[in-house]
């Protein structure tokens, strides 16, 4: 159908229309809708369709949208209008590559409208297509050169696309049409010139930089970042007395920044350890009361030296009560001389407070008072608890709770330490006293229910949680909404250990959900950094979003759900009434019938249960709704809700891990678990050249990685018993293990492994499952070499050690419960706080339990 010309009183409706769909009464648009379309004669006007369509979508009403929008297309293929609603329409389900299509298609019938090209340049940054934002960011200066958001877009572009030179002539020439009196300080003008000068510092131009900061200091109002930016010019610049004042008059203004006496020494070029010292004395007279200043030349003298300057600094610390000083200080352990000198100078101080209220037996003067002893105590505990010597800690930490039994940073260390040691319950238990001192705080709740979740305590953390979540919601749901990753990352490995597999898998989907809707979210900032001239932030925010799948909590996610659904193709969970029908044949009449009775029982709870989610969720939903039309806003309707049974069935498990590996293998190719994640799904799936890739890339890592050594044993195995590979493929793997194997058959190639790594339990261990995997035969000599505690091995960590013991549970070395029961006891006389070693049935709470092993523990932790 041609497109039919609307008379005037439709014209007026259909202006309606979109006036009400911009400010979004989109009940009041569908009434006009009727009024257009329940005339005969354009009951079929595809615009109007079209818009129908589009509000019927901003009300959740998804299927019927679809429909409307593409009748009207159909009914007027040649209108801007229909193909502009397609877009938008895609555009509100996230398919942005099928939107920019529709963009396309509309500016091909009508390519001057700015309201499309404006759409098309959002979705084009959002999808990072640079070459395509900068074409429409043109179109758009030509056709509205007045307007600074046409001038500030096309300049982003440029740099963007790191043409610096266009970048600053774009911003320069616009900067030249603000009208600014010299002496006001105007926000938005000080961001741009900022701006300007972020550009000229990433194309290295720094004399420039420097030119212009200098010219316009008055204009901008972050006066720091002038002073920073000036420092960082002058010594790139190498002038370096100019450099030295800035920096000099930067640590008078925070005197605690670590950066500005980096910057001072580089500008001074000091040679000697003197100069540098007399430095940081001259700051520090100037600034007595900074930190910093007494602290760094902790970093750079040995010996006697140290000695001198760490015992003023502890002395100062103890005596005012610094509770961080510990952290403060925790950088200096790398070197086992200062660690000497520290613990010699603490334990003196304690033994000296104890007997007469001074830092040593021979002072005079005003006693320290009884707060001092307490701090030196604790800061022991944190020394000791750092050295693995964990019976000296609890001594130290159970010495200052009997002291002062109401200060929160005491059982918070004494937690700290039970987790150390790997007793999770009673870390759990002890933060949680933490946590009564004090149930207003939510650092110290936060910490709480963190360690419960690492003690599998999951509805006791919840609990913990809900004292700060919203009332009338779960906990759970509550800190889903919040986006608490934190929290669902713990919950994953929590769930994980204790075999939920598909409440964990919901909590890795629920974490994916967070990235994507981040990532989704800076749709909004696109035209509104421009607007507000946040132009600095706005390009880090752009930056961040690309690599935002490399954090933590997302690595943390990702790899519990690979290794969840491998665990699923490996075993797939059975169907229960199969599993049912197995066992019952097994029964007599009197079992049978109590089994019977009792499933009955369950399925009956199951269904209440089940009933009383779906009444909570059919009142959650209709409140939401309700709240939808209420506030009339856009909405893309509810999401696909994650059922936990539903998740654990997958029919592709290995598909599922897929989706989870793509964004790390883009964006955290330098973590080598990331490649051997990659290898244990492709392994499964018979891949051999990705296989190939994914060893390969791990190699160029770390070739000595001991889950590596694992990997490419399989590899080697699996290559030579498929002997049907085609030619070319075949060629290809025997020349690359060429490479990695040189020459050397598998069981030389792990003797040789084994013996390069004699000291490490975990390359052992490695060493050790592979020499099982290879020759059955061999059982005895692989768990003798995987179970050593002698001397000479490096790693003996609660850890590594429990790995061991779960490689002698999980099949690894076959059947060897007897080795396993051995090794247990032998790690329980080591580590006798360990939950994980304590005999089945017995539990061990506090200190006095494991007195009679102290000796054996602080062997163990001097050589951790």
């Amino acid at each position: 159908m041609p497109n039919v010309q609307l008379p005037p009183k439709e014209s007026n409706l259909f202006k309606r229309i979109l006036k009400c769909y911009e400010q979004k009464q989109y009940k009041n648009g569908l009434k006009f809708c009727k009024m257009i379309l329940s005339n005969p004669k354009f009951a079929e006007h595809g615009e109007t369709l079209a818009m129908k369509g589009l509000t019927l979508n901003c009300l959740g009403k998804k299927e019927e949208a679809y429909e409307f929008v593409r009748k009207g297309l159909r009914n007027d293929v040649k209108s801007h209008v229909c193909w502009h609603v397609y877009g938008l329409l895609q555009r509100s389900d996230k398919k942005y590559d099928e939107a920019i299509k529709c963009y396309r298609n509309a500016l091909k019938l009508d390519k001057d409208n700015l309201q499309i090209l404006r759409d098309l340049s959002l979705l084009q940054i959002q999808m990072r297509d640079l070459e395509g934002y900068r074409e429409t960011r043109y179109q758009l200066l030509q056709l509205r050169p007045t307007q600074r958001a046409s001038w500030i877009g096309y300049a982003i572009a440029y740099h963007l696309l790191k043409d610096y030179d266009m970048a600053l002539k774009l911003l320069e020439e616009f900067r030249q049409t603000q009208q600014v009196p010299p002496n006001k300080i105007d926000y938005e003008y000080s961001e741009l010139i900022l701006y300007q000068n972020q550009v000229m510092r990433e194309a290295d131009l720094f004399q420039e930089s420097l030119e212009h900061i200098e010219t316009y200091e008055k204009q901008i109002c972050d006066k720091l970042l002038v002073e920073e930016i000036k420092g960082e010019m002058l010594l790139k610049l190498g002038r370096l007395k100019e450099a030295s004042e800035v920096f000099k008059n930067l640590i008078d203004r925070n005197a605690e920044n670590w950066c500005y006496y980096e910057g001072l020494e580089k500008a001074l070029q000091l040679s000697t350890l003197e100069e540098r010292l007399q430095i940081y004395e001259e700051i520090s007279k100037q600034h007595p009361r900074a930190i910093s200043p007494r602290r760094l030349p902790l970093n750079l003298v040995p010996g006697e030296k140290f000695r001198e300057l760490m015992d003023k600094f502890l002395r100062v610390n103890f005596s005012k009560g610094c509770p961080p000083l510990f952290t403060t200080l925790k950088s200096l352990y790398y070197n086992t001389e200062k660690i000497s000198i520290i613990q010699e100078l603490v334990t003196n101080y304690e033994a000296s407070l104890k007997t007469c209220d001074f830092f040593s037996p021979y002072e005079n003067g005003e006693t320290e008072p009884p707060t001092t002893l307490l701090w030196v105590q604790y800061f022991l505990a944190q020394h000791f608890d750092k050295l693995g010597q964990y019976s000296l800690a609890l001594d130290y930490i159970n010495a200052a709770i009997a002291s002062t039994p109401t200060l929160i940073e005491l059982f918070y260390m004494k937690a700290k330490i039970y987790k150390h040691i790997g007793n999770l319950r009673e870390a759990a238990k002890w933060m949680d006293e933490a946590q009564s001192l004090d149930t207003a705080d939510r650092f110290i709740n936060s910490k709480c229910a963190k360690y419960m979740l690492r003690a599998n305590m999951i509805k006791e953390a919840e609990e913990m949680c809900s004292k700060f979540t919203r009332e009338g919601t779960s906990a759970m749901e509550n800190l889903n909404e919040m986006q608490c990753m934190w929290f669902q990352t713990e919950c994953i490995s929590a769930y994980q250990r204790l075999g939920r597999y598909g409440d964990a898998l919901k909590k890795c989907h629920e974490v994916e959900r967070h990235f994507f809707e981040i990532t989704d979210d800076q749709f909004d900032f696109h035209t509104y950094c421009m607007r507000k001239m946040t132009l600095r932030a706005y390009v880090d925010l752009l930056r961040l979003e690309d690599i935002l799948r490399r954090h933590a909590f997302y690595f943390k996610a990702a790899r519990s759900a690979i290794e969840i659904y491998l665990k699923l193709y490996d075993n797939p969970l059975t169907n229960e009434s199969k599993q049912q029908e197995i066992n019952s044949e097994n029964l007599s009449a009197k079992e049978l019938k109590k089994m019977l009775s009792k499933q009955r029982r369950a399925q009956k709870k199951a269904k209440l249960e089940e009933e009383k989610k779906h009444v909570e969720r059919e009142r959650q939903q209709k409140n939401q709704k309700k709240k939808r039309d209420e506030e009339e806003e856009e909405t893309s309707g509810l999401k696909e809700e994650l059922i936990p049974e539903k998740l654990e069935r997958i029919e592709n498990p290995l598909e599922e891990a897929i989706k989870f590996l793509i964004p790390l293998k883009n964006l955290v190719a330098d973590n080598i678990d990331t490649h051997l994640l990659a290898f244990e799904i492709y392994f499964r799936k018979g891949k051999f050249l990705l296989m190939l890739q994914s060893v390969k890339r791990a190699f160029a890592i770390n070739r000595n990685n001991p889950w590596l050594h694992e990997c490419l044993i399989k590899f080697s195995k699996s290559v030579s018993n498929h002997s049907n590979l085609p030619d070319v493929v075949s060629k290809v793997l025997s020349q690359e293990m060429q490479k990695i194997f040189v020459n050397k058959d598998l069981e030389s190639f792990n003797e040789d492994f084994l013996k390069y790594n004699a000291t490490s339990l975990q390359h052992l261990l490695s060493g050790a499952k592979m020499m099982y995997f290879l020759d059955k035969s061999r059982q005895e000599k692989a768990i003798a070499i995987a179970t050593r505690l002698d001397e000479t091995i490096r790693d003996k960590n609660v850890k590594t050690l429990i790995k061991v013991s779960e490689a002698l549970l999980d099949g690894s070395f076959g059947n060897c419960n007897s080795q396993y029961e051995e090794y247990r006891m032998a790690c329980h006389n080591l580590l006798p706080f360990t939950s994980a070693f304590l005999p089945a049935g017995s539990e061990v709470s506090g200190h006095s339990a494991a007195l009679n092993h102290t000796a054996n523990c602080d062997v163990l932790a001097s050589e951790i």
